[in-house]
């Protein structure tokens, strides 16, 4: 068992390379092993691309080496033709006779038939092999699949005192203020680049006038996505600049530009579950909401999150007066001290 757990261990390694390039799919990881050693080793690039089976596979030249390996991969192999064959058939066609599997594929259409068309052709299958790690590793995948919407990751950054902004009697006052430093911003934006979306409300673009890209890390721009009922925005901001693709969720009817999509929708008790099943249906797996403060709480408060990254950070000044920030209750995952001032504090639900 414990060799088991060090080549699944590897697999796992391997999959979290395709963090931010592999959706709509799931980061996959794969090992093939002999003799206790490792013969190859692949993993899911990008979606579109072949699977982690495929890469291992033909990385091997002697084929003939297959006939006493065993293939380790974090995700049950796939049955389906998609953009790309089956992989079960591949290892059918090698006559590897072990696969050692993280976890089932959690979608409907998929769940156990490769698991079932392997053992049919006479391969041994061990299943549940780090069952809890492989999930974790695909959380917006299962999240998508269990829960049929994105993930969702509510994050801010707050002072010690438990305020996020401070107060300003009106725009022309407004000055560009951080509460946190320089290293949390920076993996702010390593974040947009491993998720496929990002959301935040009118007030938020109206104060700031942010990009909502990634200028600070390397890797692909998120779909940015804008509440704004009443269509107050002016097209000047930079959300609308057309450089990546933007969803607009309004009230009003207006007719989609270059890269910005308009949806009408009602802005009732209803709302965020309305615009996740939209995601959803766009097959969008993950979405970081940044903002602001009243679009937090209506996460909050429909309890309608995944995951809450929190900076808290303590600075020469501590803000007297301000928007106090929200409150999320949950169970603390991981406490990380980003420099000597701020802390990211990340939290599940109970």
């Amino acid at each position: 068992m414990k060799e088991k757990i060090i080549f699944m261990y590897r697999a796992i390694q391997l999959a979290k390379k395709g963090l931010g390039s592999t959706s709509p799919n799931p980061m996959v990881g794969c090992v093939i092993e002999r003799n206790g050693l490792i013969l190859s080793e692949g993993w899911h690039y990008q979606a579109g691309k072949s699977h982690a089976e495929v890469n291992a596979i033909n990385m091997v030249k002697d084929i003939s080496l297959f006939s006493d390996s065993t293939l380790y991969v974090t995700l049950e192999p796939c049955v389906h033709f998609g953009k790309t064959p089956p992989c079960v058939d591949l290892i059918l066609k090698r006559n590897i006779p072990r696969v050692v599997i993280g976890v089932r594929d959690p979608s409907y259409k998929k769940k156990g038939l490769g698991i079932q068309k392997l053992k049919e052709y006479g391969v041994e299958v061990i299943e549940n092999v780090l069952e809890d790690q492989c999930r974790f590793l695909n959380k917006r995948f299962f999240t998508f699949y269990e829960k049929n919407r994105p993930y969702v990751i509510l994050k801010w950054a707050q002072s010690d005192n438990g305020f996020m902004d401070y107060s300003f009697n009106n725009k022309k006052d407004r000055k560009r203020f951080w509460i946190s430093g320089i290293y949390s911003r920076q993996l702010s934006h390593k974040w947009r680049s491993e998720e496929d979306s990002l959301l935040v409300g009118k007030k938020t673009v109206l104060n700031d006038n942010p990009k909502l890209n990634v200028r600070k890390w390397f890797g692909k721009n998120p779909i940015r996505i804008i509440l704004d009922r009443n269509l107050n925005i002016s097209t000047s901001y930079f959300v609308f600049n057309g450089e990546q693709h933007t969803i607009v969720f309004t009230e009003k009817k207006k007719e989609n530009k270059k890269n910005i999509e308009f949806v009408q929708i009602s802005f009732d008790k209803g709302i965020i579950k309305n615009i996740l099943n939209h995601l959803y249906q766009k097959k969008i797996l993950s979405l970081i909401v940044e903002g602001g403060k009243m679009t937090l709480e209506s996460f909050i408060e429909k309890n309608i999150w995944d995951e809450s990254r929190i900076f808290l950070c303590y600075r020469s000044f501590s803000l007297k007066k301000g928007l106090s920030a929200p409150i999320v209750d949950g169970k603390i995952l991981k406490k990380v001290d980003i420099d000597d001032n701020d802390k990211l504090i990340i939290k599940v639900p109970f």
